[in-house]
């Protein structure tokens, strides 16, 4: 079993946090920052494991994750309200 955990956008990914993920989530933050989202209050992270594969998801619905073949996917949650 696989723990999930939660941290602030523009912080040090937690170590449960697979290296794969980190370039993307990084490439994230970046455009948040500099985006609609620089006066909003910081968005969270949330690592969570799907059929053992790690799903991060920022609160502002974006998805970062990996598909079978272990490339990272960057997503938008459609059902999100900021989609």
């Amino acid at each position: 079993m696989q723990l999930g955990t939660r941290w602030d956008a523009r912080t040090t990914p937690p170590k449960a946090v697979p290296a794969e993920l980190h370039p993307q989530i990084a490439a994230v933050e970046n455009l948040i920052s500099e985006g609609q989202w620089a006066s909003q209050p910081t968005p969270r992270w949330t690592l969570t494991w799907l059929e053992g594969r790690p799903v991060a998801e920022l609160d502002t619905g974006v998805i970062v994750t990996l598909d079978r073949d272990g490339e990272v996917i960057v997503r938008h949650d459609e059902d999100d309200e900021f989609a």
